[in-house]
């Protein structure tokens, strides 16, 4: 895998060390959340300020981490975010 990931352009290893990286998370920050699942960082954050409990939404002291598998079992019985 490496050796495949080294011959790739800068931009596409990032991505694929993000989307491992989360993949293997229970929780990822809005950050990391926004780029794994293509939804801007805003749009994120205004939904856990719309319903801070949701079940897929946990929170540590001030930080907001969005729990992966609850949230993408939500958009695969939405239509619309």
């Amino acid at each position: 895998m490496k050796e495949q990931s080294q011959k790739l352009p800068l931009n596409q290893r990032f991505t694929l060390t993000l989307k491992e990286a989360c993949h293997d998370h229970h929780a990822v920050a809005l950050k990391e959340a926004s780029q794994y699942f293509h939804i801007g960082e805003k749009k994120l954050r205004r939904m856990a300020a719309e319903d801070p409990g949701s079940g897929f939404l946990l929170h540590n002291g001030r930080k907001v981490l969005i729990i992966r598998e609850e949230f993408e079992q939500f958009l695969r019985q939405t239509s619309c975010i």
